[in-house]
C-alpha cells in the first residue's frame, strides 16, 4: 500500500497518514492534528490510509470538509487532491517509500530555502497556544537545562516539576517590570544560555520595544542586540524558533546576526489570551554552534507560556490600578458616567489639553459673609455640607463636571472633559433644578429656625483651553480663557435668586427658556458690552 501525507497550501503544516491509524483533526488541543483556525471544529473530521488514497470523514463540523471544493460526508481522496478543514486546504501527496528515496531528497527543505550548510531538513510542526515550532534538525549537543535525571521519565518529572515551581514563583509578582526582570533571573537560572531578552509589543502599530536584556554575567543592556530578523518572523508568524547556526542561516539574513556574533538561538512568542501575542523571549549563545537541542526549544516554549500568563495578569493589574487611581482622584469630580469613560484612556489618570467649546457655570451664595458673620463655624460647616451635596449631585445628574469649590462658590462645566450634543441644555436644566431644590432647602431650614440661601447664578458659552493645570505636586482639571472670566462676571451681576447667561450660550440652546434682556456687561479687553440675558423662573 503506497503511503500519503497532507500538506497545507500554505506549506506551514504536514499531516502524516500511517497504516493502521485513524488521525482526529480539529481545534482542540487533544486532537491528533490540532489546526489553530476559527473554522475548524474542535473534532472536525478523521483521515485514514485508503486504498489509492487518503479516506476523509467529516464528524459533524461547523464549517464542513470538501474535497476539490466539493462538501463531503466520507470520501476517499487522490494524489494532487484538495482537502479543506473549514477554510484550511491541503493537497493530498502520494509519498515514496523510504528505500526508494532519492539520496539527494535528504537535504531537500520543505521550507522554500536551501537549507542551512550541515542541515539534513527544515520541518514545521504545530505546538500549542497557535504556535508553530520551526527549527533545523542537525546533530546538537546535550540539553543546556539544567535538569538532571538518570532516564527519560525521571528527567521529564523534574522539569513539569521545575514548570510548576516557576508558576508559584511568577504568580508572587504583578508589577509587570519587576516580572519580567523574575522572568529573565529565571531563565538563567534553568538554560545555560549567555543572553536573554525580552521584547514586548506596544502601541498602535505593534511595535517591538526592547524591556529588559542581561547577559550570564548579570549585566543589563545590549537591548538592541536581538536580531529583528528573529523577532519578526517570532511576532508575525507566530514562530518559536531555533536555529543552531544563525550566520549561516538562510531564513535570517539580518547584518545584526553578523554584527553581534550569533552562533545559537531561540525565540518564542509570548502568547496571550485570545491568540495575542504581548512579545517575545529571546536567548542565545555566542561562542558555539549547535548549542540547543528540540528538548530545549520544547521548554523555552512551556516556559513562555506560563510567563505570557503571569505577564498579562500583571498587565490587567496595572490597568486596574491605574483605574483606581483615576476614580481616586475623578470621582468627587465627574459624574460617575464620565468616570470609567476617563479611566479607559491612557496615561496614570491624566487628561489631554486641548482647546475646546464648553459651557462654563458658576453658582455663589449671596450675603454669605455677612450671614457667616452670625454663625458658629460648626453651623457654616454644616450649612455648606448639605449646600454643596445637593447642588453638586444636580451637576453630576445632568452629566456636568465639577471644577472647583471656591468658598461659597461653584464652578461647573459641560463639554470638558466629554463632550456631547446637548452640554448648553444640561447646563440650563440643571440651573433650573438648584433653584428648585435650594427652594426646598429652605423650607427645611426655616422649619429648623435656620436663615435662608440665596444664590445668584451665571452661565457662558464659549472656547477655552481644558486639561491638567497645576505643579508636579498637584495637577487640576480645569479649564482657562476669556469665557471663564465672562462666566464668573455673568454670576457676579445675578441677583439672589436669578439666573443670567451669555448671548452665545442662549444661542446654544435647544430649548431655550423665556428670557429678558439685562444690562449688557463692560469687560476688560472688549471695546463693545457683552449682551446678557436674566432667565424668567
Amino acid at each position: 500500500m503506497s503511503a500519503f501525507k497532507l500538506i497545507s497550501t500554505s506549506g506551514e503544516q504536514t499531516i502524516d497518514v500511517a497504516p493502521g491509524r485513524r488521525i482526529v483533526v480539529g481545534r482542540a488541543a487533544t486532537s491528533d492534528v490540532p489546526i489553530y483556525d476559527p473554522t475548524i471544529s474542535r473534532r472536525h473530521a478523521e483521515v485514514a490510509l485508503a486504498n489509492g488514497g487518503v479516506q476523509v470523514k467529516d464528524l459533524g463540523s461547523s464549517n464542513g470538509t470538501f474535497v476539490n471544493g466539493a462538501r463531503v460526508t466520507e470520501t476517499v481522496a487522490g494524489s494532487g487532491d484538495v482537502v479543506t478543514f473549514g477554510k484550511v486546504a491541503f493537497r493530498v501527496r502520494e509519498v515514496t517509500p523510504p528505500h526508494a528515496q532519492p539520496a539527494v531528497d535528504a537535504g531537500a527543505s520543505t521550507f522554500g530555502t536551501s537549507p542551512p550548510p550541515g542541515a539534513t531538513i527544515v520541518r514545521n510542526m504545530p505546538a500549542e497556544a497557535e504556535l508553530i515550532k520551526e527549527k533545523v534538525a542537525r546533530p546538537s549537543g546535550a540539553s543546556h537545562l539544567k535538569v538532571a535525571g538518570e532516564s527519560a521519565e525521571e528527567r521529564q518529572a523534574r522539569k513539569l516539576s521545575l514548570l510548576l515551581d516557576i508558576s508559584k514563583e511568577l504568580s508572587k509578582q504583578q508589577e509587570v517590570d519587576k516580572l519580567l526582570e523574575k522572568v529573565v533571573d529565571i531563565t538563567f537560572q534553568v538554560m545555560a544560555v549567555d543572553r536573554v531578552s525580552i521584547l514586548m509589543v506596544e502601541g498602535e502599530t505593534a511595535e517591538l520595544v526592547p524591556r529588559i536584556s542581561k547577559n550570564r554575567l548579570g549585566d543589563v543592556g545590549g537591548q538592541r542586540h536581538v536580531p529583528q530578523s528573529i523577532a519578526r518572523r517570532a511576532v508575525t508568524e507566530r514562530l518559536a524558533i531555533l536555529t543552531d547556526n544563525a550566520a549561516a542561516d538562510e531564513r535570517f539574513k539580518g547584518k545584526s546576526i553578523l554584527m553581534q556574533s550569533v552562533r545559537s538561538a531561540m525565540c518564542t512568542p509570548l502568547m496571550g489570551s485570545e491568540g495575542k501575542v504581548l512579545g517575545i523571549i529571546y536567548v542565545d549563545n555566542l561562542t558555539a554552534t549547535n548549542s540547543f537541542n528540540d528538548e530545549d526549544l520544547e521548554f523555552l516554549i512551556a516556559f513562555s507560556g506560563i510567563a505570557a500568563v503571569a505577564i498579562e495578569n500583571g498587565q490587567l493589574t496595572d490597568r486596574v490600578r491605574r483605574e483606581a487611581v483615576v476614580l481616586s482622584n475623578f470621582q468627587r469630580y465627574f459624574s460617575p458616567n464620565l468616570i470609567q469613560t476617563i479611566a479607559d484612556q491612557q496615561g496614570s489618570g491624566k487628561l489631554k489639553g486641548e482647546k475646546k467649546p464648553v459651557v462654563i457655570f458658576f453658582s455663589d451664595i449671596r450675603g454669605f459673609t455677612s450671614m457667616s458673620e452670625t454663625m458658629v463655624p460648626d453651623d457654616i460647616a454644616n450649612l455648606l455640607t448639605e449646600y454643596f451635596t445637593e447642588m453638586v449631585e444636580i451637576v453630576f445628574a445632568h452629566g456636568g463636571t465639577l471644577d472647583k469649590f471656591m468658598g461659597d462658590a461653584i464652578m461647573a462645566l459641560w463639554g470638558a472633559p466629554i463632550t456631547s450634543g446637548d452640554d448648553p441644555d444640561k447646563a440650563m436644566q440643571a440651573a433650573l433644578d438648584m433653584m428648585r431644590v435650594l427652594g426646598e432647602l429652605n423650607k427645611k431650614w426655616a422649619e429648623q429656625g435656620k436663615r435662608e440661601v440665596k444664590i445668584g447664578i451665571g452661565i457662558n458659552f464659549g472656547e477655552v483651553f481644558a486639561g491638567n493645570i497645576g505643579s508636579d505636586q498637584r495637577l487640576e482639571y480645569t479649564v482657562i480663557g476669556d469665557a471663564v472670566n465672562v462666566a464668573s462676571r455673568l454670576c457676579s451681576k445675578a441677583g439672589p435668586g436669578e439666573i443670567v447667561i451669555s448671548e452665545p450660550f442662549y444661542k446654544a440652546l435647544k430649548k431655550p427658556p423665556k428670557v429678558e434682556a439685562s444690562e449688557p456687561l463692560a469687560l476688560k479687553n472688549k471695546a463693545q458690552p457683552v449682551p446678557a440675558y436674566r432667565v424668567k423662573l
